[in-house]
């Protein structure tokens, strides 16, 4: 296929690395996005996880007053699969996409997801976005016209080399392709369409990551986009016939070919921010969570075009992989698709978030069963937060309700050389209780930043069970009130429980925002005090002057969180829509 020479590709885009939308540091605007999710189906958990991944990183953005932030997720509604999807369920595809759309936005509603835009690539400012974009191409010589034939996988709605597909038979028993990855069925396709110069961007995709380290993470996944820009790059198809595709945008001037469907979806991250008027208030300010599985189509496709059309890559892409259901991939067939408002109605609001990002490893499949779910909510959750809450709470504990004084002389600081310039009641696990909390701000944010929320909420349980071993230890409830010395120790042994309690439940909110707000109401932490820009820990043992002590606590709301019974079978979503 003869390919006509390059018009003026490349010579007027901005570097890769430059940023000019946004300034850096504290007050700087953030697009955060999950990747647009296909309508040809309802949610699953894999889709739930990737909302809340985005979600808790854009909660975590706000209580650090880090500046202007927006969270797009949506759906993705054109392509050969939905046009097939509807055909088959006897509607239209209009009609199947409003239908599946919904349930996505009733789900992450319910999931407590706190989007501020969700797209639809069937929405007017979409299609015009994405015309606009294809103009910018053509104009930058980044298109022609060509015959393209190969193997195409409708599943997956992208065209796949002989290397990475695998013979099969299928249901009738014929010889047959089928992807490596996926094992969906492919077919050998021969078409006329539009193509764009992929293959010209090897170096400037390869530059882009060289300069910029941590544009992909984690940082397997950016090996993993080095290795393939050391293969073969063939240029993209991206448009398809129109007598086969009408389910989708059509190439502006000419009518006989339908935009390629991922041109189409990876656009949305565009149109959200009001391209082409308004978007340079954000782009390319963006960071885009992805699963792994789409990884090539955000992290060399979807760059390659942005520089075509005179633009700069997001500055970073965060991947994460997937779930399976008792160790195997959840799939319509099996039946063992888990379906997430089930979930959330039996494992409740808080503590199903709190699962899915507790036990999700963005490097590794994770693998979902109930037991697991019960197993470290009731563990996690029930007993170690909501029991240590509850019991130095408790009237019996502490009758008059209150945020109890801290005694200097019964837990002195220590000194640099590791020794206190008095005697006190605290021990030395006390003192590594303290370290350990103090240094917990810090190390959750270095895990936010580092897209490792499962480690932030390891580091957290961490804390929660130091912290019940604190309370053990010093069995508060023992102690002789009528002793004016023994209610000073009882003071401060509630007064360093409730502090570690108020630190682990700000830096919850992200994750579990219900059960963090009636926590922080328990100890009567008002809203303007659950910031995590001037957090502190136990201020009154460096000598400096507690806002909460003396302060009223909140009433009592019984406990915390429940235990969950017993797994039992819930719904799982086999429905054909």
């Amino acid at each position: 296929m003869l390919r006509p020479p390059l018009v003026r590709l490349l010579s007027p885009c901005r570097s890769a690395g430059t940023v000019t939308a946004t300034a850096t540091g504290p007050g700087r605007r953030l697009l955060l996005s999950t990747p647009i999710f296909y309508a040809n189906g309802p949610p699953h958990i894999g889709h739930l996880y990737s909302a809340l991944l985005a979600d808790a990183l854009h909660r975590y953005r706000g209580l650090c007053g880090a500046g202007p932030s927006r969270f797009s997720t949506g759906t993705d509604e054109h392509g050969l699969k939905i046009q097939q999807a509807a055909a088959t369920a006897g509607t239209s595809a209009s009609e199947l996409c409003e239908q599946v759309s919904g349930l996505f936005c009733q789900t992450f509603t319910q999931a407590a997801v706190s989007f501020t835009d969700f797209i639809r690539t069937s929405e007017p400012r979409h299609q015009r976005a994405v015309q606009h974009f294809w103009g910018a191409l053509q104009d930058g010589g980044a298109l022609y016209k060509g015959s393209y034939e190969g193997w195409y996988c409708t599943a997956e709605e992208c065209f796949l080399p002989e290397s990475q597909l695998a013979e099969h038979r299928d249901a009738q028993g014929r010889p047959c392709k089928v992807s490596l990855e996926t094992g969906h069925q492919v077919h050998w396709t021969k078409e006329e369409n539009y193509m764009f110069r992929l293959s010209a961007f090897r170096e400037p995709l390869q530059s882009w990551l060289r300069d910029n380290p941590r544009a992909i993470s984690p940082e397997p996944f950016h090996q993993c986009v080095l290795r393939w820009l050391e293969e073969d790059l063939p240029d993209l198809s991206v448009s398809r016939e129109r007598s086969r595709l009408q389910w989708g945008i059509p190439v502006p001037s000419d009518p006989t070919q339908t935009i390629y469907v991922w041109v189409d979806a990876l656009v949305n991250y565009l149109s959200v921010v009001g391209y082409p008027e308004t978007h340079g208030e954000w782009w390319p300010a963006a960071h885009h969570l992805v699963g792994k599985d789409i990884l090539k189509f955000h992290a060399i496709y979807w760059p390659a075009l942005l520089m075509a059309a005179g633009l700069a890559p997001p500055e970073r892409l965060l991947v994460h992989s997937h779930w399976t259901v008792h160790g195997q991939k959840m799939s319509k067939s099996l039946g063992n698709v888990v379906e997430p408002l089930a979930c959330i109605q039996q494992y409740t609001l808080d503590g199903f978030r709190y699962f899915l990002l507790r036990q999700g490893v963005p490097e590794r499949d994770c693998d979902y069963y109930e037991e697991k779910v019960v197993k470290l909510v009731n563990s996690e959750l029930a007993d170690a937060l909501g029991g240590l809450l509850n019991r130095s709470t408790a009237p019996s504990i502490n009758p008059s309700n209150t945020y109890p004084r801290f005694s200097e002389a019964c837990f002195p600081k220590l000194s640099d050389d590791g020794r206190t310039k008095a005697a006190g009641r605290a021990c030395a696990e006390d003192y590594e209780l303290v370290a350990s909390v103090a240094a917990l701000p810090l190390q959750v944010a270095a895990c936010f930043e580092g897209f490792q929320i499962y480690k932030a909420l390891e580091r957290i349980a961490l804390c929660v069970r130091q912290t019940n071993g604190f309370f053990q230890r010093h069995k508060p409830w023992k102690l002789n009130r009528e002793d004016p010395a023994e209610q000073l120790w009882l003071d401060t042994i509630i007064h360093v429980t409730l502090e570690c309690l108020r630190i682990c439940g700000t830096l919850l909110q992200p994750v579990v925002p219900g059960t963090a707000d009636r926590l922080l109401s328990k100890l009567a932490v008002e809203p303007e005090e659950r910031g995590l820009s001037a957090l502190t820990f136990l201020p009154r043992y460096n000598g400096k002057p507690c806002p909460f002590e003396g302060r009223q606590l909140g009433p009592d709301t019984g406990l915390l969180f429940h235990r969950l019974g017993k797994p039992r079978q819930h719904k799982r979503e086999t429905k054909k829509l």
